[in-house]
């Protein structure tokens, strides 16, 4: 599978799982020893046992969650995937705008996951033409 493939699928799957809060359809598309950095600035949680921790963790303070996607821009083994999110956390409505960028391998699994976005209050949807 390559890298356009993968991550069409990796948004597919987010698309679906992040708003029903399935982490385990998530932590299927990590290979062992995945790193994932949804922080630049934090330690990246590793491999499987890794995602499942930090969205176990996260899935449990949001709400309401509210999510797309974009096409992925894919080459060789890397893919940027642009997506935006609503959701209530802490009884707040907060959106993130984003990009992941991952690496996948092979087999069609992601061996690094790094996120960048931006939050603000309130439940916003995605611009016009998004």
């Amino acid at each position: 599978m390559n890298a356009q493939e993968t991550a069409r699928r990796w948004a597919e799957v987010w698309t679906r799982s992040w708003p029903a809060k399935d982490a385990e359809s998530i932590v299927n598309l990590y290979a062992e020893g995945a790193r994932y950095s949804a922080y630049p600035f934090r330690e990246p949680d590793e491999g499987p046992q890794g995602v499942r921790s930090y969205l176990t963790r996260v899935f449990g303070e949001e709400e309401d969650i509210e999510c797309w996607f974009g096409e992925p821009v894919a080459g060789d083994d890397r893919a940027a995937i642009e997506w935006w999110a609503s959701w209530i956390e802490d009884g707040k409505e907060i959106t993130l705008a984003g990009t992941s960028l991952l690496r996948v391998d092979g087999d069609g699994l992601i061996v690094n996951h790094r996120d960048y976005w931006n939050q603000c209050d309130g439940r916003r949807p995605p611009y016009p033409r998004w």
